[in-house]
């Protein structure tokens, strides 16, 4: 990943210095387990406990003639540990290493990434306190449908969140895994003991079942997971770019001093960030389809999805993690404008209010049918005048009963219908 995008914890992680650290981990623990086996003699484990290390350019010169990178680390281990090195990698294959190491990986970046989604969460929560009686209009195919509130639009998020949360938890666990048994994962020529003792020690899950690899469905669904946490944040920051249109300009991101919004324009302000979210959503979306396609192996292993975990899970994971801090940050200082609010829930004249009068009609006795197209006629004949602001709609376009008139002035009554509003939206009553 890009070090625009690559944040400094979640960088540290996806660093091939890192991940041949963790792979050197996995090689001393088990030659720690095989030494309790009596495999491994005192003399030679205190050897690799101590002596085992590497270089990355001497690494990178060996590979070049092996074409091999976990050899490549294991030989230059070898020059460091001496004649002990004889007993690292014993009964162990590539890939009992590699995936282990992957799972520590994949697991300390999933830990990251819910800790970000929880502060995201807070933020949300705060969010739609805060805005829980501020009535804005709401949308449907883009158009006004009814009045609601501006914290619910927040509340629907926390409650995305909250499912992502435990979604990335789910993918934590079927990650948080390793496996040391083998070839073909059949312990020919390792103890399972072995397996046990380095996942304990390193906080993971002795796989269930394996060949020579970690089956890629768990690594799919991590990737898959992270993709749809994206999603929710591209939600997010697609409303916010349509409430920022000049046109509406309900709320906008926050725009900081000296900040430029374009190059040509000075009066811009542009939701450069919310964009971007949108973007990067795209690019997890595909390596989500990336990691479906690494699922289906030949037989009991082969290496054409090593190459594409090299860009994947690092990326999806750094990916996310700036997004996430992003769009916390947006949500956390976004400018709201009620008043904009409430000039564009007016702008129809009271048009938004037809289900009210529609619910009215049939209460008094009105066939569903002929209350609708009583209303709907009325309402189309208003539209095609033009939308100029009116606090309320006639009576008389309804009917000439002068009775029913009357009985309907409060479904006509705007004032009437938001007090009503703030008694029923679903976002006064939810606990937050």
């Amino acid at each position: 990943m890009i070090p625009r995008y690559t944040g400094k914890e979640m960088g540290s992680i996806w660093t091939e210095e890192n991940e041949d650290r963790t792979m050197v981990k996995v090689e001393i623990l088990a030659c720690e387990a095989m030494n309790k086996l009596g495999i491994v003699p005192d003399d030679a484990l205190h050897d690799i406990q101590t002596k085992a290390d590497f270089e990355l350019d001497r690494v990178h010169e060996i590979e070049k003639v092996t074409n091999h990178d976990i050899i490549s680390l294991l030989t230059n281990v070898a020059e460091h540990v001496g004649d002990a090195s004889k007993y690292i990698h014993k009964g162990l294959t590539s890939s009992d290493v590699k995936d282990t190491a992957m799972g520590v990986m994949m697991k300390h970046s999933c830990e990251l990434l819910i800790d970000l989604e929880k502060k995201l969460h807070e933020v949300l929560k705060r969010q739609a306190q805060t805005y829980r009686n501020t009535i804005c209009v709401g949308r449907t195919h883009g158009i006004h449908a009814e009045p609601m509130t501006f914290g619910l639009k927040f509340l629907l998020w926390m409650d995305e969140t909250e499912r992502n949360i435990e979604r990335l938890e789910l993918a934590k666990k079927y990650i948080s895994v390793g496996k040391l048994s083998g070839a073909v994962g059949t312990y020919s020529n390792i103890d399972p003991f072995v397996e046990k003792y380095v996942c304990e020690k390193l906080g993971l899950e002795p796989v269930r079942l394996a060949t020579q690899v970690v089956q890629r469905d768990r690594h799919a669904f991590y990737l898959t997971t992270i993709a749809v946490c994206g999603a929710s944040l591209e939600k997010m920051a697609t409303e916010i770019r349509a409430l920022q249109r000049t046109d509406i300009r309900e709320a906008e991101e926050y725009f900081a001093p000296g900040q430029k919004g374009s190059s040509a324009m000075p009066h811009k302000r542009n939701p450069i960030t919310c964009e971007k979210i949108c973007g990067l959503a795209r690019v997890l979306r595909g390596n989500a389809q990336a990691a479906l396609e690494n699922v289906a192996l030949w037989h009991e292993r082969d290496i054409s999805h090593s190459s594409v975990e090299r860009i994947i899970l690092p990326d999806s994971t750094i990916l996310l993690d700036h997004m996430l801090r992003k769009m916390t940050n947006i949500l956390d200082k976004l400018l709201v404008y009620p008043d904009a609010m409430i000039r564009n829930l007016n702008k129809t004249g009271g048009l938004i209010f037809s289900q009210n009068l529609l619910v009215a009609l049939v209460g008094k006795g009105v066939l569903r049918e002929d209350a609708y197209k009583w209303v709907q006629r009325n309402a189309m004949a208003r539209w095609l005048e033009g939308l100029i602001s009116r606090p309320t709609l006639k009576p008389t376009l309804i009917s000439k009963n002068t009775s029913r008139k009357k009985k309907l002035k409060p479904a006509l009554n705007p004032s009437i219908c938001l007090s009503i509003l703030m008694i029923s939206t679903p976002a006064m009553g939810c606990k937050i």
